[in-house]
């Protein structure tokens, strides 16, 4: 067969293909589809090229007219799956130093741009418990010899910009929603003396148990309570030394929750615990850890990072533990990467995986850093949601500001992820029913310009998708 009628054999099969997929689809929707048939227009707002999620087409909806001349995404907004609980990014000791070198108007719109209701309205962020590697230097709350009764416990590095930081965007969003980790324990609680690398002490647990009470405590005084904490960010690694780090080896998380969680109570805290704070390939160390009733009753989620393993490992957790809350933790761009500007679809498949596949919540990693990374005392190079500029402030948006825009500036907390199927390749998509009743769509097109059939019921609707996109639609 020549090539050139071997490629049109085989794209004519694949697009049949795909209409096979979507007539099944579309033919196997319940009666609830029918019930909630879309009501008005569609609005869209797109990322591509030189787009930066700017409003774009109004797509109407049609009498559906049979199998649908492209593809289609055909979605069933009667079969709803978790809450979302929200988006955001983590308040480093390194964003907070940079957000605190900004001229105060220009950080007063740079925070109502991120954090306000009505714009991006980040609500769900981490606070670092001392240092991790994107801090000005390595610190705890208790320096020095082993000091067992925590007398020298202080959060008083904190005061200086971390917490007035904190202040300041619960003034713009008061639901923001802070959950907080420790890269390290004081390094008089571990094997290597150090908080760079090395592994937890055992006879220490119920020590850095009070640790954490204090730490709330303190946080709270200053105005600034956090709703949950995991017990350790990356279990399973101690970074080969070279940054705060410590290794927890499964059965002392499991007894340090024990302790952890009666404690709180006891003291009128209702903190939740999310553990692992770890990668998708660890799911079969959480699967055990839930097993354990007692852990499961001061345990109410899994905080998940993506750097190795695949989203569905996630699924796996869920499906045996339904009840248990999947938050998607840490993620960041790299700043050397030629892309950093303008990936937004790879940020936008990463996020909706997640959504797929369980997350309540999405926080990604520095919420700002500067040109070349910093403040950074570790390895990586990663950069900031957004970056600032060391000498002249200027403030440029990442490709994963830009995604995270497509979903926080439309998914409301307690919005539904809805199903929704396709057989279209190099195709995300996630949708959500916000509790106004509006929907949203994120469509994250990986591939070349193409046109996509939204599937409803008995309605349709094209929509024209750019090539390297995200896509937010809305409607009622």
């Amino acid at each position: 067969m020549p090539e050139s009628t071997r490629r049109t054999f085989l794209t004519l099969s694949a697009l049949g293909l795909a209409n096979t997929a979507t007539s099944k689809m579309v033919a196997g929707l319940n009666d609830e589809t029918s019930s909630a048939m879309p009501a008005g227009n569609i609005r869209s707002w797109v990322s591509a090229q030189q787009l930066r999620c700017a409003q774009s087409q109004t797509i109407s909806w049609q009498q559906a007219s049979g199998k649908p001349s492209e593809p289609a995404i055909v979605l069933n907004p009667g079969k709803k799956f978790q809450a979302i609980l929200g988006f955001g990014a983590a308040f480093t000791d390194a964003a907070c130093y940079l957000f605190n070198q900004l001229a105060g108007p220009a950080r007063e719109q740079l925070f109502h741009e991120m954090f306000h209701p009505s714009e991006m309205g980040l609500n769900v962020c981490r606070t670092c418990m001392g240092a991790s590697d994107y801090s000005t230097q390595a610190y705890s709350y208790d320096e020095g010899d082993p000091d067992p009764e925590l007398k020298r416990f202080s959060i008083a590095h904190d005061r200086e910009y971390i917490l007035p930081m904190l202040r300041q965007a619960r003034q713009m969003n008061p639901d923001l929603f802070l959950f907080s980790s420790p890269w390290s324990p004081p390094g008089w609680m571990k094997s290597s003396g150090t908080m760079l690398g090395g592994s937890m002490r055992r006879r220490y647990i119920g020590t850095y148990s009070q640790y954490f009470l204090k730490f709330l405590q303190a946080y709270a005084t200053e105005g600034v309570p956090v709703q949950a904490v995991t017990p350790q960010n990356e279990v399973d690694t101690d970074q080969d030394g070279r940054m705060p780090a410590c290794i927890w080896p499964q059965e002392y998380e499991i007894e340090f929750v024990k302790l952890l969680g009666p404690l709180l109570k006891q003291n009128g805290l209702v903190t939740k615990i999310w553990i692992l704070d770890h990668n998708y390939n660890l799911w079969g160390r959480a699967t055990d850890e839930l097993e354990d009733p007692i852990l499961r009753a001061s345990c109410n989620g899994v905080a998940w990072h993506g750097y190795a393993g695949t989203p569905e490992m996630m699924s796996r957790v869920h499906d045996a533990f339904p009840d248990v809350g999947m938050h998607w933790t840490e993620g960041g761009p790299d700043y050397t990467n030629p892309d950093y500007l303008t990936d937004w679809t790879k940020w936008g498949r990463t996020f909706t995986a997640a959504l797929r596949n369980w997350c309540d919540s999405i926080t990604g990693w520095n919420l700002a850093l500067d040109e070349k990374g910093r403040p950074n005392i570790g390895p990586f190079p990663c950069g900031g949601v957004v970056t600032i500029h060391s000498q002249t402030k200027e403030i440029t948006r990442s490709g994963q500001y830009w995604a995270f825009a497509h979903f926080a500036r439309f998914m409301r907390r307690g919005a539904r992820r809805f199903d929704s199927q396709t057989a279209v390749t190099g195709l995300d998509h996630v949708g959500v029913e916000n509790p106004d009743g509006q929907r949203v769509l994120v469509l994250s097109n990986s591939a070349g310009e193409r046109k996509v059939t939204l599937q409803m019921g008995g309605m349709s609707a094209d929509v024209n998708l750019k090539s390297d996109s995200v896509t937010t639609l809305l409607w009622a």
